[in-house]
């Protein structure tokens, strides 16, 4: 049996994206993201695009999945709804000399015409859209029938999984917004895009968190990370503290270090589907 996800009529979508923006907005999270380029290479040898492809990354971010395609001669456009994290991509981009085409772009209303894509790619981006349906809905739209659809997609019993619903215990997330790890559930990928899509490869692979400390990840994500800024932002002292102590506890259950530097291991999901 697949999860349910039925979205509540009166979410109101458009507040919780503003406020998100904000939030992705905040810190740094180029200063993250780019610690994570490796999924994005590994996803572009598992997508293995011709040259001179036409390849889509929605919420790109600071552009991992971007560069790595532009590096394979793809014809990159590069889409994300925060443009300071597409600067930062197109910075990384003209460092290498790569051309792609940067375009703002929310990821449930993407501007462009039906089948425009050979392919559609979102290394832990789209994942975090308030109205999941709708974004799995542009996924499928703006790719040409033949054409694949490839994720990089923390699971729900994975580190950041499990940092999500931490974070959550403390600072409760919208009504009607759920886990952004849903989209790391094989069940729930293909009730989701199963329909008009085979799910070609569905990898469980593990991305290793390579920190100083423990204490030097929560500060570093704490300071960079736009949706923790905000999470400690909006508790009392108190609760700060509260959320500190669990996150730490978190993270020595995951620490597989032998040394006094942290080793986390975090699953997600590489996930590569095929339009019908």
């Amino acid at each position: 049996m697949g999860i349910q996800t039925a979205i509540d009529s009166t979410t109101d979508f458009t507040s919780i994206k503003a406020k998100q923006n904000v939030a992705w907005g905040s810190g740094d999270y180029s200063k993250v993201g780019v610690t994570l380029q490796i999924t994005g290479e590994e996803l572009a040898e598992a997508m293995d695009m011709m040259p001179d492809a036409k390849v889509l990354d929605v919420a790109a971010g600071n552009g991992n999945a971007t560069l790595a395609f532009a590096r394979r001669f793809c014809n990159v456009t590069s889409t994300d709804y925060v443009e300071a994290l597409l600067e930062a991509s197109s910075q990384r981009a003209k460092a290498e000399d790569l051309f792609v085409t940067y375009k703002v772009a929310d990821a449930e209303n993407l501007p462009f015409k039906d089948q425009s894509f050979d392919a559609v790619v979102s290394t832990f981006g789209v994942m975090f859209t308030p109205n999941q349906q709708q974004s799995a809905a542009e996924l499928q739209r703006v790719v040409k029938h033949g054409g694949k659809i490839g994720m990089a997609n923390w699971t729900p019993e994975s580190f950041i999984g499990l940092l999500f619903k931490t974070i959550g215990k403390h600072v409760p997330p919208p009504a009607g917004v759920q886990s952004p790890a849903l989209w790391g559930s094989q069940n729930w990928v293909e009730d989701t895009l199963g329909v008009n899509c085979d799910i070609t490869s569905f990898r469980r692979k593990n991305f290793m968190f390579r920190y100083r400390s423990a204490e030097h990840f929560l500060e570093y994500f704490r300071t960079f990370y736009g949706p923790m800024q905000k999470a400690f932002d909006a508790l009392d002292t108190e609760g700060q503290a509260a959320l500190r102590n669990d996150i730490m506890a978190l993270i020595k259950t995951f620490d597989i270090s032998t040394n006094e530097t942290l080793c986390i291991s975090s699953e997600y999901a590489e996930i590569i589907a095929q339009r019908h």
